[in-house]
């Protein structure tokens, strides 16, 4: 869609109400059903990503690769209109968002193989929580609920994926690292509602995809991960995550940002574990554990919480 010049939506000027960015808004009608479809893309990419046989580093590398390619048209044709005076320092966002989803992954996936997937999937959701305190930090208030949201979403989680009882030096670090990338994703998503105050939503994912393929190819020449020679199947896998979990699972996040607010985004994300377990009891014949439905009854009061807490957007915040 094309980008409304600021001062027609009644915004501030570049650099002033950074802390709007990371505000919370009570998501409409078109924002709810954006987010679910997003919901479901993500949802479907632990299940698949379970039956690739490629190196994590290459799957990171083409998700992000042709999830920009793929938006490039979109960004030459329907939006064009709005890279007219762009500037590069207005680009600085998307880049900073780029690194710190590159960060996110080289942290999360490596956290796999060291702890159990439960812990690791249990810690890296907790990225709500760290958006969350880093709009405090901001100068956001945030109602009461929405922490009262955030602790029961969070115990949700817990709920579906148990917790970690192992001990061990390899375990506390896959801990760690699982822990890193949520704080990792927790920054990618922040910076990239600082970058959609500035550019259109396909501008912003060029950027900030490109810029996490570069870093992850990087990585995996460092390492010695090969990103190609792969059997059609895996090919195929691979084309399945781009499109659900890249396109529309991050990218359709990436266009509510600016009008819900991190905080909205990355606890709707939450969501993903439930969604998850059903795709892999279908795809993968994995039967959920006893706790899952009240943990996903948790997961969903929380959401519900928090976007209830959210104040509505004026006319002139949506820019109509």
């Amino acid at each position: 869609m094309p980008l409304t010049p600021r001062s027609a939506r009644g915004e501030p000027p570049h650099g002033a109400g950074s802390a709007e960015a990371w505000a919370l808004h009570r998501p409409g009608t078109r924002d709810v059903g954006l987010l679910s479809l997003a919901v479901v893309g993500v949802s479907l990419s632990a299940p698949l990503t379970a039956m690739v046989t490629a190196p994590m580093l290459a799957l990171a590398f083409w998700r992000n690769a042709a999830g920009a390619a793929a938006l490039v048209p979109v960004l030459l044709t329907r939006e064009r209109s709005t890279l007219a005076g762009l500037r590069l320092r207005d680009l600085r966002s998307s880049v900073v968002a780029g690194l710190f989803l590159a960060a996110h992954f080289a942290a999360w996936l490596p956290s796999l193989s060291m702890t159990t997937v439960a812990a690791s999937v249990a810690l890296v959701t907790t990225t709500p929580i760290w958006t969350a305190l880093a709009a405090r930090v901001s100068g956001v208030r945030l109602p009461a609920a929405v922490w009262w949201g955030l602790l029961l979403a969070f115990a949700g989680v817990v709920l579906i994926v148990g917790v970690d009882v192992t001990v061990s030096t390899e375990a506390l670090a896959g801990d760690a690292l699982a822990l890193l990338g949520a704080v990792c994703a927790g920054g990618y998503v922040l910076a990239g509602a600082r970058a959609r105050r500035r550019l259109a939503t396909s501008a912003y994912a060029v950027v900030c995809y490109s810029v996490c393929a570069v870093v992850i190819a990087v990585a995996a020449v460092l390492v010695d991960a090969p990103l190609g020679g792969f059997q059609a199947r895996d090919w195929w896998l691979i084309a399945g995550i781009t499109v659900s979990a890249q396109l529309f699972g991050h990218t359709l996040l990436n266009l509510v940002l600016s009008s819900v607010g991190p905080t909205v985004v990355s606890l709707a994300v939450l969501l993903e574990v439930p969604g998850a377990l059903l795709f892999a009891l279908v795809l993968l014949g994995q039967v959920p554990p006893l706790l899952a439905l009240p943990g996903v009854v948790l997961v969903v009061a929380g959401v519900a919480l928090v976007v209830r807490a959210g104040r509505p957007q004026t006319l002139v915040e949506q820019g109509t």
